[in-house]
């Protein structure tokens, strides 16, 4: 193929451009995420501190750090996370671990999954899902030639990494991430290997919800809510009622009712159902084709990756962010079982919050590297 002057110009006009819609879309998506944790807050919140603002200026504040953290991501070459993978994951195993000591970690409906730090709670589970991402990434760029090899460590790698959270409980991020790197390996490798695993996981996991009771309420309240309405089908029921309120264009932002007490978790895990009341349809799917949209721009990014750790990183982070964002959503309209999975950049929590722009930041990363054919 002829190369030409001006092939040659665009190149270096185009090279080391990062892709806007991979940091501008998620900005969009936290912004209405402000906006819907101050309107589902403010009624509880002004009796308390005599301002309706609290828990947005919260959320507002968290996205600051998250925004200062994905620059500095941005600024960190591959290699670096290449190198430091191995002590990255094994701090987040250690303090994962360190939320199960009394003193240290938090417990919050009977789940120790924080650590308070100078009054400030931080969420390890997340910290570790990066973690586990990065490593998984290196192991299959070392392993590439070897499937068989590389699934064994993944298999360790997530056993070592599934095992705390199991004790906090989190059985949510425990599916979450085992789903992650599973989707990695086939990228990789094929579905052979992941589709066996799966096969024996799924017994183990059948066995965790059968014999704890608060996992088979889930279960219950997902086959027929209307079978205990005050109950397991509570939330549920209410989340739907919160679609239903809602309508085509929505009660309007601000004039949602479930959020008064009646929709629990409504700026957390259930903030998608609060969404649907006071945007409607129209609000709901918006924030849907801005996703899809992200998606897409994340797939452009992974057709220009050269096979390797920069294309295995793409994939994983971009599953990171991608498969909550699903899952919340299905769990919320009752189409899977409940999580417990917070929606990416738009519920209420700084921990989530901060490493999803982490995660924007490592893509960002990668954008330029691939730009300016800067292997690892």
């Amino acid at each position: 193929m002829t190369l030409y002057a001006d092939d040659v110009l665009q190149d270096n006009e185009t090279a080391g451009r990062v892709d806007i819609w991979l940091w501008l879309l998620p900005l969009i998506l936290s912004g209405l995420g402000i906006l819907m944790v101050t309107s589902t807050t403010s009624n509880f919140v002004y009796d308390v501190s005599g301002t309706p603002f609290t828990m947005g200026m919260r959320q507002l504040r968290s996205l600051g750090v998250g925004f200062v953290m994905m620059l500095v991501t941005f600024c960190i070459p591959m290699r670096f996370w290449y190198n430091i993978s191995g002590a990255f994951w094994i701090a987040s195993i250690i303090m994962l671990a360190a939320t199960l000591i009394p003193g240290v970690g938090s417990s919050i409906g009977g789940a120790s999954r924080w650590i308070r730090v100078g009054g400030i709670s931080i969420q390890p589970s997340e910290i570790m899902i990066l973690a586990t991402v990065l490593e998984s990434g290196k192991l299959f760029e070392k392993h590439r030639l070897d499937s068989l090899k590389c699934f064994r460590l993944i298999i360790i790698l997530l056993i070592v990494s599934c095992l705390p959270l199991m004790l906090q409980p989190d059985l949510g991020s425990t599916i979450f991430l085992v789903m992650v790197c599973m989707g990695m390996f086939v990228e990789r490798f094929g579905l052979t290997y992941p589709a066996m695993a799966v096969m024996f996981c799924g017994v183990g996991f059948l066995l965790l919800i059968l014999f704890e009771p608060y996992r088979m309420r889930r279960i219950s309240a997902f086959l027929d809510p209307y079978a205990d309405p005050l109950d397991t089908g509570f939330q549920t029921i209410q989340g739907l009622i919160a679609f239903a309120n809602g309508g085509a264009w929505g009660a309007g932002l601000g004039h949602g009712f479930q959020k008064l007490q009646y929709l629990p978790a409504a700026y957390t895990d259930f903030i998608y159902a609060a969404m649907g009341e006071e945007l409607g349809l129209i609000g709901t799917l918006s924030v849907l084709a801005l996703m899809t949209f992200w998606l897409f721009r994340c797939r452009a990014l992974y057709n220009r990756v050269p096979d390797g750790y920069q294309a295995a990183l793409v994939w994983g982070v971009a599953l990171t962010i991608i498969l909550p964002f699903f899952i919340n959503i299905a769990g919320v309209t009752n189409m899977i079982p409940l999580t417990g999975i917070p929606l990416p950049f738009i519920s209420y929590g700084g921990s989530a919050l901060i490493m999803s722009w982490m995660r924007v930041g490592v893509l960002l990363r990668l954008q330029k590297d691939i730009s300016r054919g800067v292997a690892v």
